[in-house]
């Protein structure tokens, strides 16, 4: 898992980096003394998986800084303080750690975010099969035949060659609980089925649906992503 480290705690970031450097698990990114910084650096890319989070910083402080991402990755919060606990876990973070942090402790934290993590990658994701509710009935799909789900304010429809099922679902929610190896997102508004991709154009991408071609847009902080997920062969 990609991270990085938010906290103004100089001595604090040297501890977790060496944690982080015993760790085959994780890939440090970047330090970060401030949110505002980490902000920046979070809306330039999308494969920050996971955050060691402070509370108390300048400017913005860490519930602020969770508050203010659309698509927050994993948190885990470190702090010198029990007094957020509760709070904390309010924001869904994955694990609150309390400074000084024994090494101990950060494994079991990071064992418990890979779980998570790796919810959505166990097995040949395309055979996994998931039910959703059309009408008063649950339907089962097998996730390979999802070509690509599309937001609706507070709905999303997940689209296959045959049905289209609208569910009261956020993208953030089915996100999590579709695999990266088959599903990838390419806009705010549309998740897509990586083997149904076509071709991939400037700011579109045609998806194979059925017999016909579908247009999808493709989000410009999405496609340095979506190219390094995929094959590409060029000169």
């Amino acid at each position: 898992m990609n991270c990085i480290i938010v906290d103004d705690d100089k001595l604090s970031c040297k501890l977790l980096e060496g944690y982080v450097g015993k760790s085959s698990s994780l890939n440090l990114l970047g330090i970060f003394n401030d949110s505002v910084s980490a902000r920046n650096e979070l809306s330039k890319r999308k494969d920050i998986d996971l955050i060691f989070l402070d509370v108390e910083m300048p400017e913005m402080d860490g519930f602020d800084f969770i508050g203010s991402l659309e698509f927050p990755p994993n948190i885990i919060i470190v702090s010198s303080a029990e007094e957020y606990a509760l709070k904390a876990f309010d924001f869904n973070v994955v694990d609150y750690l309390l400074k000084p942090i024994p090494y101990a402790r950060f494994c079991k934290a990071i064992d418990k975010t890979i779980r998570y993590f790796t919810r959505k990658e166990t097995i040949n994701s395309g055979d996994q099969e998931i039910f959703i509710k059309k009408g008063s009935s649950l339907v089962k799909l097998k996730l390979k035949d999802i070509i690509y789900v599309e937001a609706l304010e507070n709905y999303v429809t997940v689209n296959t060659a045959e049905e289209k099922y609208t569910i009261h679902f956020t993208m953030k929610a089915i996100e999590n609980q579709l695999p990266s190896t088959l599903f990838t997102r390419v806009h705010r508004s549309f998740i897509i089925n990586k083997s149904m991709i076509q071709a991939i154009k400037e700011n579109t991408l045609d998806l194979v649906v059925g017999k016909t071609l579908k247009s999808i847009p493709v989000g410009k902080s999405f496609r340095d992503t979506l190219l390094n997920d995929i094959n590409v062969m060029a000169r």
